[in-house]
């Protein structure tokens, strides 16, 4: 089995959804994907954790970004399922859930993990960018339910990284100072690349506005 690694081309796959059969990478299209996989249907955590999925819808249609779920559960199921998390959760489901009773797609993205349950899917989730490259992994046991303002900070930190010469420091959230890659030594930062200036802190440790803020 394949363990999927950053860089790596995200898997494609054809597999039935609770909005229709789909080609994952079509399905995609130029978007940004979040793949995260749950350990079961009709249970607590993962029903707080749809519920909040799809709650952000919006700030993930902001950022270019399609949800996706997964659990070994079948699509009927996944159905009824949905009903509940509708009138628990207070937003009725708006996005896919693959249904992967042959574990296909859940092997093939290593959500299987032995040691922690043979037959589910632990917590996993997947950021995954328009060129259809894995550029995040995390992965939670059965026992803990997601981020998702995590998952969140997490795309806008790398939407950030990708379009300019920078980084994130640590809890850096959307508007805060950013770090100037050590790549750079400081006598050639220039101002057109940073025109709000920069603070040196250590020769290492460079930080400047948000460019694009």
């Amino acid at each position: 089995m394949a363990h999927l690694r950053l860089g790596d081309d995200a898997p494609n796959f054809d597999a039935p959804t609770t909005e229709g059969d789909i080609n994952f990478y079509d399905w995609a299209g130029d978007n940004w994907v979040v793949f995260f996989s749950h350990p079961a249907d009709f249970t607590p955590v993962c029903t707080t954790e749809l519920g909040r999925a799809a709650a952000l819808n919006g700030e993930f249609q902001k950022r270019g970004v399609k949800p996706i779920c997964i659990s070994v559960d079948d699509v009927e199921d996944h159905k009824a399922w949905a009903s509940d998390i509708g009138e628990t959760q207070g937003t009725a489901l708006n996005f896919p859930i693959i249904g992967d009773e042959n574990k296909k797609v859940a092997e093939l993205y290593d959500m299987i993990h032995p040691n922690a349950a043979t037959t589910h899917t632990v917590r996993s989730v997947f950021i995954i960018d328009p060129k259809k490259k894995v550029r995040l992994i995390l992965t939670y046991p059965a026992s803990v339910g997601r981020n998702f303002d995590e998952i969140l900070r997490a795309i806008d930190a790398l939407q950030l990284t990708d379009e300019y010469n920078v980084a994130t420091p640590v809890d850096w959230k959307d508007g805060d100072d950013v770090i100037i890659p050590p790549s750079i030594k400081t006598e050639d930062i220039s101002e057109k690349d940073y025109p709000k200036g920069f603070t040196e802190i250590k020769p290492y440790l460079r930080t400047t506005p948000q460019p694009n803020k």
